[in-house]
């Protein structure tokens, strides 16, 4: 029995060498000469078969027990050691510390933003619908016939027979319409996509805001009056608008809504194709037929619809002349915004 006294010494030596390990170098050696293949603790290991019988396995336990608090010791001075590791730092103190960037918000969500809180304070309650939609929302509902050219491929991304990417935001108006009663004054932004050529005008994706109100006794004059009042918010005093009759399969009477190129003066520039005057908008009376589809009674109730594109009024509003510096995600031409 006279190995068991020296393993508890052995062991004890070696906890009072790790103790003083204060470095990688010195923590390598400690390993080497208790933990390693040839250190003390493996060499009595080996020794075991050589012992008497009845000694092996207390002398194995025991060497079994000292190298495993050993290693544990070892595995915790070393983890405490690069913890407080000190690393020498190489840098100027005298210089200005480097700021971090901060982000902002992107600069079609900022006018998004300011055209919900306008016609917020005109009453209209914001709603939100689905950008992969049915033929039935997109088109049929709101009175286009089978044959209109928008159903064609050139102009919609169809998923299969039945659904699509969404044109406009105005099925949103018949999804409302469905669920509510006159009176209903809504105001639906969010994303639309058309297969359009990409230029500086237009893009195959755009933003809408779709604004539609159904009530008795809804005129033309109160579409106009709601249009003018906003382009005097959004725009300033300055901003001029130009109704002209246009035709849409769910509004009758029909217009599109022209502003005075803000980014030329009415000169005549890229943006508005040398004309003064750049389209922002196409609105309306309700067609009779969409008030049907929903069970309105077209006697009873009469109401406008309006889309207009947030990129045009972005463009309008901060003087850009192309569409796609929208979309290029430049960091140098947000940070402007």
């Amino acid at each position: 029995m006279s190995e068991l006294p020296d393993i508890n010494k052995l062991a004890a030596l070696a906890a009072e060498e790790l103790k003083k390990a204060a470095d990688q170098q010195a923590l390598d050696a400690f390993k080497s000469r208790w933990l390693g293949r040839k250190g003390e603790l493996s060499q009595i290991l080996r020794g075991v078969k050589d012992l008497a019988p009845e000694l092996r396995r207390e002398v194995g336990m025991l060497a079994n027990q000292a190298r495993e608090k050993l290693q544990t010791a070892f595995d915790s001075h070393k983890t405490e050691l690069e913890r407080n590791k000190v690393v020498p730092l190489d840098f100027d103190y005298t210089l200005p510390g480097r700021t971090i960037p901060r982000g902002a918000v992107h600069v079609l969500t900022q006018v998004t933003d300011e055209i919900v809180r306008i016609f917020y304070g005109m009453g209209f309650e914001v709603a939100d619908g689905p950008e992969i939609e049915t033929d039935y929302y997109n088109f049929t509902a709101l009175n286009f016939p089978p044959d209109h050219p928008a159903r064609d491929m050139q102009d919609t991304f169809f998923i299969d027979d039945e659904h699509l990417l969404r044109t406009h935001t105005s099925p949103v108006q018949i999804r409302v319409f469905e669920k509510r009663r006159p009176p209903v004054r809504i105001l639906a932004p969010g994303r639309s996509y058309r297969n359009e050529a990409i230029n500086a005008r237009s893009y195959c994706m755009f933003h809408q805001v779709e604004g539609f109100y159904a009530a008795p006794d809804v005129s033309f004059a109160d579409l106009k009056g709601v249009l003018e009042a906003f382009a005097e918010q959004f725009f300033g005093i300055e901003a001029k608008l130009r109704f002209r009759p246009s035709f849409f399969p769910f509004t009758e009477p029909s217009t599109e809504v022209d502003l005075s190129c803000l980014l030329c003066g009415g000169k005549g520039c890229q943006l508005c194709k040398y004309e003064g005057w750049l389209e922002i908008l196409g609105a309306g009376m309700i067609d009779p037929e969409v008030f049907r589809a929903v069970n309105y009674d077209p006697e009873r109730i009469s109401g406008f619809a309006f889309g207009m594109g947030i990129e045009r009024l972005a463009m309008m509003k901060h003087r850009i002349d192309d569409i796609r510096l929208l979309f290029d995600n430049d960091l140098r031409f947000l940070a402007q915004f």
